[in-house]
């Protein structure tokens, strides 16, 4: 039986329970299977770390304290800290280890330490356009998660859930982490392909309410698609001005942004059930197994029966 993977949790400040509480849970869940991981935390000066300036977590040591074997995740859910010149040397002295990770926005930290250029790399969506700006050197990634070499970097939230899932997998294989998702009454696990979904009102603030509520409209009506005119007159405006408004702020016609959330959809239940291609189809907007298959390989480069056997499914 092989040891364990040793991994040190380095806590940047500001650090939150929700992330400490889900990496805590991932590895407590694979560690039902087998004794697969020891994991600890430790802090750059090796103080305890208050998580939401609420609880101190206590630690077992100091960034020094970290071994040449273990592993290092670097957890962060913020981008400014005090005493970051002693933080940026603590991590470059950590450049050889077998493999280095940073959780929520803990790739700001990697890439200031310059230690990850020439690496896709990815960190939580608000802070990806200052991110992109300030690494050249870094290959910004709107995914969920990277894994690229040694060096691993996810989201926060759900893609902190999805990037550990698939490090996992990657380790241990893809039995383990179906049962760890499970564990977690996870619906779906998302692949490296997938996008962090900026929300909408996030990307245009609250000054334009109007596509919001089209946008809305087109979510809770997949199965049997809304008209242009019908989400104009819905939401208070005219065909007109509802398609200046997608392609000033979106960049593309009302239409085709609907075309897009049905796709995905459509996707995600190829991937996630065992519904037929037709039935997928249906669910989805389409009036015919041909029309959504044409429609399908022609957004996404591949048909809706291969994706399905891409995925490790039975073709239907």
């Amino acid at each position: 039986m092989t040891s364990p993977t040793r991994i040190a949790v380095l806590l940047v400040p500001p650090c939150s329970l929700l992330q400490v509480g889900a990496l805590t849970r991932v590895f407590a869940e694979a560690n039902r299977q087998a004794a697969l991981y020891e994991l600890r935390f430790v802090s750059a000066d090796g103080a305890p770390v208050l998580l939401d300036e609420i609880s101190p977590l206590p630690v077992t040591g100091s960034a020094a304290s970290i071994k040449p074997d273990e592993s290092v995740l670097v957890l962060s859910n913020g981008i400014t800290t005090p005493d970051t010149p002693p933080l940026l040397q603590a991590l470059q002295r950590l450049a050889a280890q077998p493999l280095l990770g940073g959780l929520g926005t803990g790739a700001w930290w990697l890439a200031q330490a310059g230690l990850l250029h020439d690496y896709r790399a990815t960190l939580h969506w608000p802070h990806l356009p200052a991110f992109g700006e300030r690494f050249v050197k870094v290959i910004a990634s709107q995914h969920v998660f990277e894994l690229d070499r040694n060096r691993f970097t996810c989201g926060d939230g759900v893609a902190l859930l999805d990037g550990l899932l698939a490090l996992i997998s990657r380790q241990h294989g893809n039995n383990l982490t179906e049962a760890i998702a499970g564990a977690l009454s996870m619906e779906r696990i998302r692949h490296g392909e997938d996008r962090q979904r900026v929300p909408l009102l996030a990307r245009l603030g609250e000054k334009e309410p109007r596509i919001t509520e089209a946008v809305m409209l087109m979510e809770a009506n997949l199965e049997e698609p809304l008209t242009t005119d019908e989400l104009a007159r819905l939401t208070g405006q005219s065909r007109r001005q509802l398609e200046r408004l997608f392609k000033q702020h979106l960049d593309m016609a009302p239409t085709r942004y609907y075309l897009q959330l049905r796709l995905e959809h459509a996707r995600h239940l190829l991937r996630t059930t065992g519904k037929s291609i037709i039935q997928v189809g249906l669910l989805c907007g389409f009036t015919s197994g041909a029309h959504f298959s044409t429609v399908y390989r022609g957004h996404f480069g591949i048909a809706p029966r291969e994706e399905r056997f891409d995925r490790g499914q039975k073709a239907l």
